[in-house]
């Protein structure tokens, strides 16, 4: 079992991370162009086998980071879940972080922590 609470949903698995991370001063940083790449870098970690980095890297802004997943699960409801491990580097500070977000009947994913 993984996870607790509401979360966000999102309308996509692409904005898996991405959401978690917004907040922070790091992802304030992010431009549009960070944000697909990374985007597309969540997508690709939707599917990928556990424990596989998936990075990115902007080549304009130097800004990089990497999406690792690390464990899949089962919510209470009985919905597929998967936990994240991420780092994020933009103008040199990295910054890292995890998160769960659990598939919707709707194919979307919900951010739980």
């Amino acid at each position: 079992q993984m996870g607790k609470g509401t979360g966000q949903l999102w309308a996509t698995g692409a904005g898996v991370l991405l959401g978690a991370l917004i907040g922070s001063e790091v992802g304030r940083s992010l431009d549009r162009a960070d944000q697909q790449y990374m985007q597309q870098a969540a997508y690709r970690a939707n599917t990928a086998p556990l424990g596989e980095p998936i990075s990115w890297n902007n080549p304009d802004s130097g800004n990089s980071g990497v999406i690792v997943p690390v464990r899949d699960g089962t919510s209470a409801s009985g919905r597929y879940c998967r936990e994240y491990q991420q780092s994020i580097t933009v103008n040199g500070e990295t910054q890292k972080g995890y998160g769960t977000a659990c598939r919707q009947p709707d194919g979307s994913w919900e951010i739980l922590s």
